[in-house]
């Protein structure tokens, strides 16, 4: 018996320790989510100091070990040099500058409001000269969302900025909303392009309820209020209603791209279908074909380039958060057979 009692209190007590230890971790995590949300601070990277570095270290690596010592001293003698010239205020030999600002879009185009706010940290400082570079990825989302990203896109062009919009992969349907505001579009030679269309899906379950004998009691003011539901019984009046909303979405939308991109035949390209870079730059629904990579290298032989980012604060919670929620991820993914033993991801 006193065996017995010991056994089940070892078994209290690691519970609880347990329950406990979640419970912080669920704290960690919720903070870190608070704290993505608030104080933000904005990260600025020099990419042309970032691939400078990268070179020397390839060219110290790969150097024989007699002449490694003589190119690091070079090497050292060089960036005395260059912070001797920023001490005394001595300009760049590029003085025209590159704001690089990266979108990546899911349904909701979250990142919009925080976009927004990069947009206005660059339009404070940039000028004329400036270009603006925005690699974009996004399949497309919701109406009112993706409105607001690509009115965010707008502003660069009111403020007097050249804009070029980047594609690697994709940019179709509220992605291409975006895309479409910018000077320049540069799409990879695969990367999907297009989709100027308007898609909407109801499920509808009132047979099953009906066959339950479960009735649904949908009450409104206003003739259009709701046109079809989920629970209800939808009627060809409802129907016509939601298709005429429907197609004056995608009036707009289309009318939206038309005066963005004059030069494209809009009724024959906004009919939903995809292209790829290639076969969309002889559309027109973009003006060249390369990756957003070969065009900032090419940028950095003539101008300063630099990636512009806000990110909230990297705090012991966060990091704890960020950490358990990317074990827990890689744990349910894996659970479902999506990663094999070695840690690799199954195609």
């Amino acid at each position: 018996m006193s065996e017995w009692i010991a056994e089940m209190g070892t078994f209290l007590l690691q519970t609880t320790f347990v329950m406990a230890l979640f419970g912080g971790v669920l704290l960690l995590v919720m903070r870190s989510k608070e704290s993505s949300d608030q104080g933000l601070k904005l990260h600025i990277e020099s990419l042309n100091d970032e691939r400078r570095l990268r070179n020397r270290r390839l060219q110290v690596t790969t150097t024989s070990a007699g002449a490694r010592k003589k190119l690091v001293k070079a090497f050292r003698q060089e960036e005395k040099a260059q912070q001797k010239a920023a001490k005394q205020g001595k300009e760049s030999k590029h003085a025209q500058k590159v704001w690089v600002l990266d979108f990546h879009g899911d349904l909701k185009a979250s990142q919009a409001e925080q976009f927004g706010q990069e947009v206005s940290a660059i339009i404070d400082v940039a000028t004329a000269e400036d270009e603006v570079v925005v690699r974009l990825e996004s399949a497309g989302g919701l109406v009112h969302a993706y409105g607001l990203a690509s009115a965010q896109l707008d502003r660069l062009k009111a403020a007097g900025l050249n804009t070029t919009v980047c594609i690697d992969k994709v940019a179709a349907s509220g992605g291409y909303m975006m895309a479409c505001t910018a000077n320049h579009i540069k799409a990879a030679p695969f990367a999907v392009i297009g989709s100027i269309g308007v898609v909407a899906q109801v499920p509808n379950i009132h047979r099953l309820l009906k066959r339950n004998d479960i009735d649904v009691e949908l009450l409104t003011a206003g003739k259009y209020k709701r046109t079809l539901t989920v629970l209800g019984e939808n009627t060809e009046e409802g129907r016509e209603k939601f298709i005429d909303d429907l197609e004056n979405t995608h009036r707009l939308f289309k009318e939206y791209v038309a005066e963005h991109r004059p030069e494209m035949d809009i009724d024959a390209l906004a009919t939903g279908e995809i292209w790829y870079g290639s076969e969309a730059l002889e559309q027109k629904l973009t003006d060249s074909v390369g990756t957003s990579e070969a065009y900032l290298v090419e940028r950095m032989a003539t101008a300063q380039v630099y990636h512009v980012k806000l990110e909230p604060p990297k705090t012991f919670s966060r990091k704890v958060g960020l950490a358990v929620s990317a074990g827990i991820e890689q744990a349910v993914v894996k659970g479902l057979g999506l990663i094999d033993a070695a840690g690799w991801q199954r195609r």
